[in-house]
Formats: C-alpha cells, sequence, structure tokens
C-alpha cells in the first residue's frame, strides 16, 4: 500500500521540479464492451465499459475483503489474448514482500467480472530505504515482461528497479534478470514495436530513459545475465541505456504511452501536464495543462500519472489529486479521457471521482 509512504516521494518530487461516476458496482450491461478500462485505486482494482462508463469493482482491497487483494500500479494485458494480466500486488506487505500478482480475468460484461490470481512475480529490491512498490510493466512482443518498482525517493542513492522476466510467468518461482538497479523513482514503462524499453524516471536526472536491444534472453551467463546485484540476484552483464527525454515542461515524468503516429504522451504530476514529443523525443506541444493560477491539484485537470491509450486514439488518465501538502487529497481522485477533434485534443472528460490514490491504468481491447 502506497498511501501512508507518499508523501516523501511527491515531497522529493517537487524539489526536483523547482530545481529543474459513483463508487457502488453497476448492473450488467446488456453486450460485452468493446473496451474495459482497468483502474487501481484505493488498493482495489476498478473496471469500466469505455463506451457507457459502467463501472464494477473487479478485486476488492484486502482491508475490506478477506478474499480480496491489495492492488496499485501499472494494469498490464497480456498479448496472448488469454484476458489475463498482471500489476501491483501487496497483500500483507511486508510479508510477504511487494509483488506484481498474476491475474486471470473472467466474464465479458460489466457488473459480471471476476478475477483469479493464478501468479506471484517477486524480485529483490536495493537497500532497506527503498520503497519496495511495484508500479509499471510492459510486454516485449516476443512475451517477456519488463517490470519498474519505484526505489528509494528521500535523497538517498536511486535505487529503483527494471527487471525483465521470462516466460513462464506463472511457474512457481518465474525466471528474471535486472537491467537496471539505479533508477530514480522507477514509474511508468512502455515498449514500442521494435522492442526499445521506455521508463518515466522521477528524480536523479528525470527523464524518460530508453533501453535498446539486445536484452538478456535467459537468467544466466549464457543468456547475458552474467553478474550479480547486491542481493545476489541475476544482473545483465550490460545494457544500452540512454536519455531520450529531458524536458522542463515534464519536470517529474510519471507516465508515457506512444499514439498510432508514433509521438510519445507523457504525463508529469506535480505540475498537471502531459506534454507530446516526437519520435525522436523533441517536444510537439503540450496536451493537457491546468488553467492559469490553479493550484493543486488542480480542478480542470488534476495531477496526471498512470496513461493508457486505446485504438482510437483516446487517451486515459488516472488523476492522484496531489495537494498543496504533496499528497494525495482524500477522495479527490478522478479517472479521466482525452479524446482528439482534427489533430487536437479536446478538454479532459471525468470518467470518475471521488476516488483514492488511483495511479496507474490498463486497457484489454477486443
Amino acid at each position: 500500500m502506497w498511501i501512508p509512504r507518499l508523501r516523501p516521494i511527491l515531497l522529493t518530487l517537487a524539489l526536483a521540479a523547482m530545481s529543474g461516476c459513483g463508487d457502488s458496482d453497476s448492473t450488467p450491461s446488456t453486450s460485452a464492451p468493446t473496451t474495459i478500462l482497468l483502474s487501481p485505486e484505493g488498493n482495489r482494482l476498478d473496471a469500466y465499459d469505455a463506451t457507457t462508463l459502467q463501472k464494477q469493482v473487479v478485486i476488492q482491497n484486502h482491508a475490506l475483503d478477506p478474499n480480496g487483494r491489495d492492488i496499485n500500479g501499472q494494469v498490464c494485458v497480456f498479448p496472448d489474448g488469454s484476458r489475463r494480466f498482471v500489476t501491483g500486488e501487496d497483500t500483507n506487505q511486508p510479508d510477504p514482500p511487494p509483488a506484481w500478482g498474476i491475474f486471470q480475468l473472467n466474464g465479458s460484461d460489466i457488473g459480471a467480472l471476476s478475477a483469479t490470481q493464478i501468479g506471484r512475480l517477486v524480485p529483490t529490491y536495493q537497500d532497506p530505504l527503498s520503497i519496495a512498490d511495484a508500479y509499471g510493466c510492459a510486454f516485449l512482443p516476443d512475451g517477456r515482461l519488463v517490470t519498474t518498482d519505484i526505489g528509494n525517493t528521500a535523497f538517498g542513492p536511486a535505487s529503483g528497479q527494471l527487471i525483465m522476466w521470462f516466460p513462464p510467468l506463472d511457474a512457481p518461482a518465474p525466471r528474471f534478470c535486472k537491467l537496471d538497479v539505479a533508477i530514480g523513482t522507477a514509474q511508468g514503462v512502455f515498449v514500442d514495436q521494435q522492442g526499445s524499453i521506455y521508463v518515466a524516471s522521477g528524480r536523479s536526472g528525470p527523464g524518460i530513459y530508453r533501453y535498446r536491444a539486445p536484452f538478456p534472453s535467459s537468467d544466466d551467463a549464457a543468456g547475458g545475465c552474467g553478474r550479480r546485484d547486491s542481493t545476489g540476484m541475476p544482473l545483465v552483464d550490460a545494457i544500452d541505456k540512454q536519455l531520450f527525454i529531458r524536458d522542463l515542461n515534464i519536470p517529474t515524468p510519471s507516465g508515457i504511452i506512444q499514439s498510432a503516429s508514433g509521438t510519445f504522451y507523457v504525463s508529469s504530476v506535480i505540475n498537471g501536464v502531459i506534454a507530446e514529443y516526437s519520435p525522436a523525443g523533441q517536444f510537439v506541444r503540450r496536451i493537457l495543462q491546468p488553467v492559469t493560477g490553479e493550484t493543486r491539484p488542480y480542478p480542470s485537470t488534476g495531477t496526471p500519472l498512470g496513461l493508457a491509450i486505446d485504438a482510437a486514439g483516446t487517451l486515459y488518465y488516472a488523476d492522484l489529486a496531489i495537494t498543496e501538502a504533496f499528497e494525495p487529497g482524500d477522495g479527490l481522485g478522478t479517472v479521466r479521457r482525452i479524446r482528439f477533434e482534427n489533430g487536437s485534443p479536446l478538454a479532459p472528460e471525468t470518467i470518475d471521482s471521488g476516488l483514492d490514490f488511483p495511479d496507474g491504468l490498463g486497457l484489454l481491447q477486443r
């Protein structure tokens, strides 16, 4: 659960920046939705029909349901059509430690969905000061999974991690190789069609970092993962890491997604901005920014963290509702979307409000 420990994260990000629909379940819809938006908030997982905006709580948090699970972070749907998904799961942390849960989504209609946990991806974390919270995830074209945990966020060395997991992911002890163990507040992840990995880093050189192939093919020396990290776990022999975007429009990069035209959208949670960048990483425009004179949590935009985009090009974002005290306001979070008309972004529409800590998103599209 991030909420009690979030304020140091946001305060650190703020310092870095200065230096550089109802809650109840809805009735089932009459036909299966084309797009389902999955949204962790309040340590549970909500689902929305992207057309009708009908809502259902698919996984209830453990505090309210002994059979529930505590869910946080980005949601990544398996690309094989199995309707499985992976997301942050930290029920009863620190014993067991936070991890990424693998779930099977059952049912088709909003109001009749359920999810069964079928696996858990548990790494090691870098140091005692690290906040061992799972956040980002993305699949490579061949089915390998990459994840981020945010690491130390308060004045210490950067210790966020980027980890590659090798199928089968639902094995009793899934194999993995760490690609990076020194990311400053590692958050959203995106993988492009060429298999390059993009990671949003919020401190210690904030920006979007790009990792290019070749990547390890296994968790041993024969597969390019012959070193060991400080915890004794497999570490990549070498990695091609580059600073891809660093821009004052996004002082605290949080989420990243790519449009159908190849441009990138990047959110910055502290200043309420989503900016667009060219395929080469050059600034194009702001597609979201608060009204002049507003203060956090910026009623016109919110404070965007997680991003998702559907096949029609509609951009969805999770609004954490960070206040002037650098912490999420209770019941102030929202989930919103931005439609485009003739290429121009329209004002954001609120899909749901009154939420606690909506931080990541995912889409299941038919």
